[in-house]
């Protein structure tokens, strides 16, 4: 039954605990055996909650044996929580040496919503150096590797809640994504990653808002369950927006195919080139679609250059964190250096005109695509997982040498971030050798329900969700 039980998605278990099928205990002993299991092989968690996890698993059967009836959804329920999100009483260490030992005092606000929606957590995901990278490696816990093959990247900044998730170490993983890094991870581990629209998920001191956090989890339905957990306004985040009223759990399980949902497609947004798997695998997911009932346009959108957005929009933060690691004698990893060493060289005039101008062309870029269509598909990730290295991503992809492989594995989750947009990644097929591929449902802004019914319906109508990895 142990292996059994860590397949479970986050609403089987709630349906199973209501009827006393199985009970928190038992759910929370497999995980955590799941994860001592894995943890050699992957590298993916920091910290373990055991102790803490097996408490509240007690006292949660206890209420569900007393039959109580106002037991939120999710109670009971394992999760994950990346290693950048504060868990008041908990190390939270940013990936960063210098902070290995830091306990906050306060927990996240997102966190404090899940641990009163009955969350249980199992432990705290490894990820980079602040978010810093696209691959989850920081000089703190090295590297963590992908459950369908650990000499491959997981991903970043949130690899090690997807790698988690995907292994059978909870149904639920708490993550972040500022240009990709929810979705990318989840699109190469298997997993499916949501990266709601700007102001839904509530930040505390949030001086960003591109960057947001979010649910990696093995099914859209329980990331949905995740959003209505967590969506609504806060008064510690100016730039948090009030709740829609709209429930996504509510919209994943919506019956219905995808008739009439007009569809618009491209395999790489005109910006470079793509691996022929994922191209193969993606055009098989238009067909999926189509033949779910949608109609699927290829389109073409005009996209500022990626690299050089990057650089004038982000670098001020690289330079940042570049120039306090060095105070503190952090080494740093050379994609850090080298993009803060690139950033020195961007005027402020560059810098405002990424923040504000070239914004303002992504965004009206995409709302061009969704005056003729309800959603935008696209790859999550140029490429699959690739071989550990030291540049963060593939040199050379179909044949094409990359301008910057650090940059190139984030191409395709980058522009949704900063045109505020909502963005799913859920699993839409394997390379010939077996590794996931990752599909993003890219809606309108603010649509972030009509987004998830129509990843949900994808996923019915497709089986890729149902693999695991052998570990």
């Amino acid at each position: 039954m142990t292996d059994e039980l860590i397949w479970l998605t986050a609403s089987e278990l709630a349906d199973m605990y209501r009827s006393k099928t199985v009970s928190p205990v038992e759910v929370v002993d497999a995980v955590i055996a799941r994860a001592e299991h894995v943890q050699p092989v992957l590298n993916n968690i920091v910290t373990f909650t055991t102790e803490q996890a097996r408490a509240e698993a007690k006292q949660a059967e206890r209420r569900f044996a007393n039959n109580e009836e106002d037991l939120p959804p999710l109670f009971g329920v394992p999760i994950t929580v990346k290693d950048l999100t504060d868990t008041a009483g908990v190390r939270t260490t940013y990936g960063c040496v210098a902070y290995a030992d830091h306990v906050p005092d306060l927990d996240a606000i997102a966190w404090a919503r899940l641990k009163a929606a009955g969350t249980i957590m199992i432990g705290k995901t490894c990820t980079p150096e602040f978010g810093l990278l696209g691959v989850t490696q920081s000089k703190l816990t090295g590297t963590t590797g992908n459950p369908y093959d650990p000499s491959k990247t997981a991903g970043g900044s949130s690899g090690g809640a997807a790698a988690s998730t995907v292994a059978g170490v909870a149904p639920l993983a708490w993550g972040s994504d500022g240009g990709g890094s929810i979705r990318v991870p989840s699109s190469v581990c298997g997993a499916v990653g949501i990266k709601p629209s700007w102001g839904r998920i509530p930040f505390r001191g949030n001086d960003d808002p591109d960057t947001t956090e979010g649910p990696i989890t093995r099914s859209v339905l329980d990331a949905a369950m995740m959003l209505d957990a967590t969506a609504g306004h806060h008064p510690d985040d100016r730039l948090s927006i009030p709740s829609s009223g709209e429930r996504y759990a509510d919209a994943a399980r919506a019956e219905g195919d995808l008739s009439g949902l007009r569809v618009a497609a491209s395999p790489d947004l005109g910006q470079g080139p793509i691996d022929p798997e994922v191209r193969a695998a993606f055009g098989q997911a238009l067909d999926d679609l189509r033949a779910a009932g949608a109609v699927v346009e290829v389109v073409e959108v005009d996209l500022p250059d990626p690299n050089d957005f990057f650089v004038s929009y982000w670098g001020p933060e690289y330079m940042y964190f570049a120039d306090e690691m060095r105070a503190e004698g952090i080494e740093l990893w050379s994609q850090i250096q080298e993009l803060a060493d690139r950033a020195r060289a961007v005027s402020p005039l560059q810098v405002s005109n990424a923040m504000r101008r070239i914004k303002n062309q992504i965004y009206a870029a995409y709302a061009s695509v969704f005056q003729s269509f309800d959603l935008f598909v696209i790859p999550t990730t140029p490429t699959p997982a690739f071989p550990h290295n030291d540049q963060g991503g593939a040199a050379v992809v179909d044949g094409v040498e990359v301008a910057v492989s650090g940059l190139f594995f984030h191409r395709l989750t980058e522009s949704p971030s900063h045109a505020w947009l909502p963005a799913i990644s859920v699993p839409g097929g394997f390379t010939t050798d077996g590794l996931p591929v990752g599909l993003q449902f890219i809606g309108p802004l603010y649509a972030d329900a009509a987004t998830v019914a129509a990843a949900a319906r994808y996923e019915r109508a497709t089986a890729w969700h149902r693999r695991h990895p052998h570990l």
